[in-house]
């Protein structure tokens, strides 16, 4: 697994809850749809201008609140990447069990701006704005959670070390 990403950035503040990310309308909605929503009245409009390949970067306490699955959301929308000064804890594994990168680096929103270009390594831990050549240190992320992300997230983990089925191929 390739543990270096590189893509466009958007920035988002300190304490952004998981209903900020997910707001409650969005939770009877299937995935591919609830994905358009998030961050809905935090930065509206935001789902039409993200791409494949972007990263989030935000302040602390990033991801408080309830458990609500919005790791599935970001990679709906084919977030590359999240990068925070402080996640919760409880988000963080969420992220993680989902597939989706999650590395911490203060002072990260000191660093990036919107439209900026982070590159980063999640296995060495650091991020750097090739816009402005900043780069920062932070967390190596352990060996286990590289083997969970490179499965594609744990459920994926576990069926390919047969602790669980493998989920049936849908007809197309």
């Amino acid at each position: 697994m390739d543990t270096l990403i590189t893509g466009r950035v958007w920035v988002v503040g300190d304490s952004v809850t998981t209903d900020a990310m997910y707001p409650a309308f969005a939770m009877k909605l299937p995935v591919p749809e609830a994905a358009r929503h998030i961050f809905y009245e935090l930065r509206p409009g935001w789902t039409d201008q993200v791409q494949p390949g972007d990263i989030v970067v935000a302040g602390r306490n990033f991801g408080l609140g309830s458990s609500r699955p919005v790791a599935a959301l970001f990679r709906e929308l084919g977030i590359a990447a999240l990068i925070a000064e402080e996640f919760n804890s409880l988000f963080l594994r969420n992220c993680i069990n989902h597939g989706l990168p999650a590395l911490t680096i203060p002072r990260a929103t000191e660093a990036f701006t919107d439209g900026d270009t982070a590159r980063l390594d999640f296995a060495e831990g650091w991020a750097e704005n090739t816009t402005s050549g900043t780069r920062l240190d932070g967390s190596a992320l352990p060996p286990l959670v590289l083997d969970i992300l490179a499965a594609g997230g744990i459920l994926p983990k576990l069926a390919r070390e047969g602790y669980i089925p493998a989920p049936a191929a849908h007809p197309r």
